[in-house]
């Protein structure tokens, strides 16, 4: 048997939640999950995104993306091909990024390995300088072993040989944490190196010393792109100016 007021109590019940419940879709409708910060869009995979369908990424508004190509002198991106040719097929500006292994072979001889495997630098207006990728140590201990001093030299020997057979500074990819820790947040690569920032949150934080700007910041690890998503700190045609090097 229904009594009267309980009937009265559950149907306002009922429509409270209704109207809650709406208010709070709309709500949710309203903010996005995340906002892309000011730049030009663009993206970085690896092997793990596979085969990337470039047209649809281009389509979504994606200009540029750095393709994972080796790491140490023990693996290469079985994906690379695909991914470095298709990038740059559809017309976005590309380059190439190697994952330091510091505790494994000298800064020189990653260098070398990263360019004789896709790594290198052509000066046809759309290929990047390539990126060192130099971060936590997803195998072992943060800082791979080595001492402040000895990871500044590592990364010394790694850029200087990059540059010796490319004729280009590479761009570095780092956390402002990790670099602190590991290499005591020196200042000697900020005049050459141009700066990859990793910081996923609504701004870009803290820099490592002596770059007063970034150039590249992956944001967020996933987003309309696949792979990572990333803003280039400028306009399309300065990005070109990076591909260029100033000269075409």
């Amino acid at each position: 048997m229904k009594h009267p007021l309980r009937t009265a109590v559950r149907a306002a019940t009922a429509t409270l939640l209704t109207l809650v419940t709406a208010v709070a879709a709309s709500t949710l409708a309203a903010a996005p999950a995340s906002a892309a910060p000011a730049g030009l869009p663009g993206m970085d995979v690896s092997s793990y995104q596979g085969n990337v369908n470039w047209s649809a990424a281009y389509s979504n508004g994606a200009r540029f993306a750095y393709v994972k190509a080796t790491e140490g002198t023990y693996y290469t991106n079985a994906y690379f091909a695909q991914q470095y040719n298709g990038s740059y097929n559809v017309g976005m500006i590309r380059g190439a990024y190697h994952f330091a292994r510091p505790d494994t072979t000298s800064g020189a001889t990653q260098a070398n390995y990263f360019v004789d495997h896709g790594g290198g630098w052509s000066r046809d207006g759309r290929t990047l300088p390539g990126a060192l990728d130099i971060e936590y140590n997803p195998y072992g201990s943060t800082c791979y072993g080595l001492s402040q001093a000895s990871m500044r030299s590592w990364i010394a020997s790694f850029v200087n040989q990059y540059y010796a057979r490319t004729g280009r500074w590479a761009t570095i990819y780092t956390t402002t944490d990790w670099w602190s820790t590991c290499t005591g947040n020196t200042s000697q690569f900020a005049a050459n190196n141009p700066l990859w920032i990793a910081r996923y949150s609504s701004t870009v934080g803290t820099l490592p010393a002596g770059w007063s700007t970034y150039s590249f910041w992956q944001w967020s690890s996933s987003g309309v792109f696949p792979g990572d998503q990333n803003v280039w700190n400028g306009t399309l045609d300065r990005l070109r100016v990076l591909a260029c090097n100033g000269t075409c």
